[in-house]
């Protein structure tokens, strides 16, 4: 099955959360990263702009050869299931939502005035106008349930250890993608990812494009989704602020919020 990057969605959606996805615990040693197995480097990946609760303000850009389009966000997760992700500007896009429970997602736009349980019909298509799908904003811990994971190759750059990371999904994966491929550095930074089709044709990747340290972490504050067979169309995400250690309530991941803007 090709995942086709030009499928568009009218329902505007949330977030990056795979962009959000992506990043490990700073305090680890790189001592202690060189006993790690490919699970645990994912497993720390997978965490580091979580935890066990965040909130995070960003900008998405989209650039199109024709057009180019900015948006503000802000998004709230909790553990790898629970998620809230709103649009706050530009006026036209502000309040729509997405809003994540385990592998369930509910999207809401202000003009339609219901929420909308996305069916998996639905979840390869385009968030927002992205290069990101909605599919990539579920996918929580999918890499440690559905994949094989092994480390393929390391090499050493800036006086870090780069682990290059594939993941082939098991026979009954309920996955798109025939392989992905992460590059992970030694501090637990994701540096890459790159999805491949069934026919092994990489079709977009995901890149780490500056690394700073915000909410008392290092983490890769700006990210980039290029789609790989147009190469002058890509998504980016920019992190302005971020708490990492977010006191959120238990009513900010239910339908009422989502369609309350509360």
């Amino acid at each position: 099955m090709r995942f086709n990057q030009r499928t568009s969605s009218r329902l505007l959606g949330t977030s990056v959360v795979v962009a959000l996805t992506w990043l490990v615990f700073g305090t680890y040693q790189v001592a202690k990263a060189e006993s790690l197995t490919a699970e645990d480097l994912m497993s720390r990946a997978l965490e580091l702009t979580r935890g066990k609760s965040s909130y995070s303000e960003l900008v998405m850009r989209i650039q199109r050869p024709d057009w180019n389009r900015s948006s503000t966000i802000v998004a709230w997760t909790r553990g790898q299931d629970e998620a809230l992700i709103r649009f706050t500007a530009p006026a036209k896009d502000a309040g729509n939502a997405v809003l994540k429970k385990g592998e369930k997602m509910w999207t809401f736009a202000p003009a339609l005035k219901r929420s909308i349980r996305l069916p998996s019909s639905m979840m390869s298509q385009s968030w927002g106008g992205s290069d990101f799908s909605y599919n990539d904003l579920s996918r929580s811990d999918e890499l440690l349930r559905y994949y094989d994971l092994s480390v393929v190759g390391t090499t050493v750059e800036d006086g870090h250890t780069i682990y290059t990371i594939d993941a082939v999904p098991h026979d009954d994966a309920p996955v798109v993608w025939g392989k992905e491929t992460m590059v992970v550095r030694d501090d637990y930074v994701m540096l890459s990812q790159t999805y491949f089709d069934q026919s092994m044709t990489p079709i977009k990747r995901l890149e780490t494009q500056r690394v700073a340290e915000l909410g008392g972490r290092t983490i890769g504050v700006l990210m980039r989704m290029s789609n790989l067979e147009e190469p002058q169309e890509w998504t980016e995400i920019e992190y302005v602020e971020a708490d990492f250690d977010a006191n959120i309530a238990d009513r900010k991941f239910t339908l009422f919020s989502l369609t309350s803007g509360r």
